[in-house]
């Protein structure tokens, strides 16, 4: 596929990709004329390093994270840098600490849907009125 269905199927800007390739994240096939091919399977890893940036991951820690991408998944756990697993317990602190937020939100907004529904139960549902 070329780089523009990749970008619609990811929903992932034609700029970013071509980062994730000069970042080593994904490498396209090139073709006679220049153009990137990309596999079905980056799909399925553009979106993987999404969520992984978005998590907070840098992009040079998701490349030593790449061999546990793919599928079937493959743990590497020869040579294992002490740093990149102290950044990754890091990250992972992090990631619950804003998990448990999102919860609490969540239920928070669970809280007040349920509390207009049993004040109000034909506006249950509805969008709010300004």
């Amino acid at each position: 596929m070329r780089i523009g269905e990749l970008e619609k199927l990811t929903n992932t800007p034609a700029r970013s990709l071509r980062y994730y390739e000069q970042q080593g994240l994904i490498t396209p096939q090139r073709l006679d004329n220049g153009y990137r091919e990309y596999d079905d399977y980056l799909v399925d890893r553009v979106l993987q390093i999404r969520g992984l940036i978005d998590s907070g991951i840098p992009t040079r820690i998701i490349k030593q994270m790449l061999p546990c991408l793919g599928k079937p998944r493959a743990i590497v756990v020869e040579d294992a840098d002490p740093e990149l697993l102290a950044v990754l317990a890091r990250e992972r602190d992090q990631m619950n600490r804003r998990i448990d937020c999102l919860i609490r939100n969540r239920d928070a907004i669970d809280g007040y849907m349920q509390a207009v529904a049993q004040a109000s139960p034909a506006e249950a549902g509805a969008p709010a009125r300004h």
